[in-house]
């Protein structure tokens, strides 16, 4: 009796073990994961344990693009969870323009927050996931306790290099066009993952832009993008003036950005409440995160261990 007693005693044992891990933080091992905005399902991986950070992407791109943040962020012990955007790769691909309106891709964020049982994260995004991550910041300050922007100025930075900088306005050429009906049409997949220079991450974007709606990549810059330049600027729907951000803020840029000019962060800091801080990588192009990796990942690391 006394044999079997103690073999119940270790069942028992470890049955409370087994619920207890089931109940505790969610596991370093990670993997696929959704958040549901409003009927929208919203698709993004979570590894590693700690405080959370989100990361939202840019065009055209997806979750993956942070893998290498991801890792670094991972051993120092930060959980990430990194978003497939709305009318991308495993993400729900809502039809219409409206759908991507900045209130919606806003939205968004918080809900993967939410999903991962938390109140605020650190939130990075890079292109149109840094223009979500300064609304987010802006319009759901209880959202976000850090903020990592790359390459994408403050709305009023943009505002103001669009109403005034020849070469930003040249440089958003390609936005207008993608503005004009059935712009969409003339994208493809393998052009649109021509600027993929790892071979071994090629065809992982090759299966993802076939899974995406190149439309709904399309209505971002509709529904967002200001119309128009210099005096006849129009800025799109959102907050009614350029709000503050009341967080610490680091900005990353590649200096040979030819869509988005270093100039307009210039200033940033007169829309911040808390410490800011600017790099800029003189070699790098529009995907910083990629052409200065490894420079652009332990900026990142160190910036926020100091604020830890």
């Amino acid at each position: 009796m006394g044999r079997h007693s103690n073999i119940f005693r270790i069942a028992i044992a470890a049955a409370l073990l087994i619920a207890g891990v089931a109940g505790a933080a969610p596991s370093s091992s990670g993997g696929d994961r959704y958040a549901d905005n409003g009927g929208v399902k919203i698709h993004y991986v979570v590894q590693g344990r700690g405080p959370l950070v989100v990361m939202i992407h840019g065009f055209p791109d997806y979750w993956a693009t942070w893998k290498p943040l991801m890792k670094t962020l991972n051993a120092a012990g930060y959980r990430t969870a990194a978003l497939d955007n709305r009318g991308y790769n495993l993400s729900d691909k809502p039809r219409g323009e409206a759908p991507y309106a900045m209130p919606n891709l806003v939205g968004d964020v918080g809900a993967v927050i939410a999903a991962e049982h938390q109140k605020n994260a650190i939130v990075i995004g890079h292109d149109w996931g840094a223009a979500i991550a300064w609304n987010v910041a802006m319009s759901r300050p209880d959202l976000v306790n850090k903020l990592v922007i790359l390459s994408v100025p403050h709305p009023a930075g943009m505002a103001r290099e669009l109403a005034t900088n020849k070469a930003q306005q040249a440089g958003s050429d390609y936005a207008r066009n993608f503005q004009k009906p059935g712009s969409e049409k003339m994208l493809t997949a393998e052009g649109l993952s021509a600027w993929v220079k790892d071979p071994k991450e090629k065809a992982g974007y090759l299966e993802m832009l076939k899974r995406s709606d190149f439309g709904a990549m399309m209505n971002y810059y509709r529904a967002n993008y200001p119309r128009g330049t210099g005096g006849d600027l129009q800025t799109t729907a959102g907050p009614a003036a350029p709000q503050r951000v009341k967080v610490p803020v680091l900005v990353i840029h590649g200096m040979k950005d030819t869509a988005l000019n270093a100039a307009g962060h210039s200033g940033v800091w007169d829309y911040v409440d808390a410490d800011t801080t600017v790099v800029m990588f003189p070699g790098a192009g529009h995907f910083v995160q990629h052409d200065a990796e490894v420079q652009v990942d332990r900026t990142v690391r160190d910036w926020l261990n100091a604020r830890r």
